[in-house]
């Protein structure tokens, strides 16, 4: 008979996440943005019992902060307790996020739930109608930040065990977007006798490797713009001869990004009417929305309508059209792509002040403009590292704003 198991890998709970910068949006919005990641861990609970899974993995920063609220900690042994219900064991870990020694006032769990309790990598063996089936390996942060290369600890039990599974919070080397903590290079993992490697930190879901399998599963709710389309688990089934690992979503709101190309509106009216068609289409089917809007043209119209301060009407007239839905839709968000954009080649040619200033944002560097925030003691606890996307965005966006203030009114 071929053994085999089934379980459900998540990582990044971030349960309790305080949704920084978006305190502006209408009450009820805010209400569901601040419950949905509660929502995202009901419907992993239900995944794995609708799946019948053996047991579930959980691969760090369960929590948003290392004070959990009691709020937080009940709500998260209320979904062990129901996974207890369906004979579903619970495998977790704590990332830099949650890291045990910052918690103080820790709620005990049911028996169904297993903690790695250290630093040290250790394992914990399932066993299924008396039988061990897979040792399953892992480590908790004890403090904030692990910088030793933890990849190198693991290493099988018992060849005896069936199936082998490895739980990692931490990064790959060369991910310079986010830290990096527990850094490993892939061909660490893959060199190991391991079936299937958990892991967890990074929020955008991939799968680094087929064979043996080495997924991140990603957060299970986006919390901010930067966390875009579906976001939630693999369900994993595990036998002698397969490995078939299928994603799952699980947020219940999308953050998305959408660019409106509004060329061909020459009135305001045109214009509301065009985002909500470019909204309907764009989420049709696909539950409710945080927008963020990127509205383009290559008339000077859109740029008139942003500086008398005609936008913010017709963005409101589409929310109020969204807003009520069942799966409503909001823009939270919105900019105007500058038609400045287009002749920037051809200014940048000229010998003038204005072509100056383009060629100099041209080779300016974001980054070293704002390492002075980055490297403050208390400003860099809230604020997540710049990529060098977001560097040139930004430095696009500063560009076009001072090229159009330059050249409006014809220069005057």
């Amino acid at each position: 008979m071929v053994q085999q198991i089934s379980f459900i890998h998540a990582a990044d709970l971030h349960l309790d996440s305080p949704f920084k910068g978006l305190a502006h949006l209408p009450e009820s919005i805010f209400r569901n943005v601040k419950e949905s990641t509660f929502e995202a861990l009901d419907r992993l609970v239900q995944t794995a019992i609708d799946k019948n899974v053996d047991f579930v993995l959980i691969v760090g920063d369960l929590f948003d902060n290392e004070k959990q609220s009691l709020k937080a900690q009940v709500r998260l042994r209320r979904a062990f307790e129901q996974l207890q219900r369906y004979h579903i064991n619970v495998y977790l870990s704590y990332g830099n996020h949650d890291f045990i020694n910052g918690n103080i006032h820790p709620v005990t769990y049911p028996d169904n739930v297993f903690i790695f309790p250290e630093e040290k990598v250790s394992y914990f063996t399932y066993k299924k109608d008396g039988e061990e089936k897979a040792a399953i390996y892992g480590f908790s942060y004890e403090n904030r930040s692990v910088t030793a290369q933890k990849a190198t600890e693991y290493e099988p039990v018992s060849d005896r065990i069936p199936f082998h599974i490895a739980m990692l919070h931490g990064s790959l080397h060369s991910n310079t977007n986010h830290d990096t903590y527990a850094p490993f290079h892939l061909s660490d993992l893959t060199r190991k006798d391991f079936d299937y490697w958990a892991l967890g930190h990074i929020h955008q879901r991939e799968v680094l490797k087929e064979e043996p399998k080495v997924i991140y599963p990603g957060n299970i709710q986006g919390r901010n713009r930067k966390e875009t389309g579906e976001k939630g688990c693999y369900h994993v089934e595990l036998s002698e001869t397969d490995t078939k690992a299928t994603f799952m979503p699980l947020q219940s709101l999308q953050f998305n990004e959408l660019r409106v190309d509004v060329t061909d509106c020459v009135e305001l009216h045109q214009l509301e009417a065009k985002i909500q068609a470019e909204i309907e289409a764009y989420t049709k089917h696909s539950g409710a929305q945080l927008l963020d809007i990127t509205l383009m043209s290559s008339q000077s119209t859109l740029q008139q309508w942003h500086d008398e301060n005609m936008l913010d009407d017709v963005i409101e007239l589409v929310n109020e059209t969204f807003i009520h839905q069942t799966q409503w839709k909001y823009i939270y968000r919105w900019t105007v792509e500058s038609r400045i954009s287009d002749i920037d080649s051809e200014l940048a040619q000229g010998e003038h002040f204005v072509s100056e200033l383009i060629r100099h944002a041209d080779g300016a560097d974001v980054k070293t403009y704002v390492n002075d925030l980055f490297h403050h003691k208390q400003a860099r606890k809230h604020m997540e590292s710049i990529s060098n996307g977001e560097a040139l965005t930004v430095k696009n966006k500063a560009k076009q704003l001072l090229v159009h203030e330059l050249l409006k009114n014809g220069g005057d």
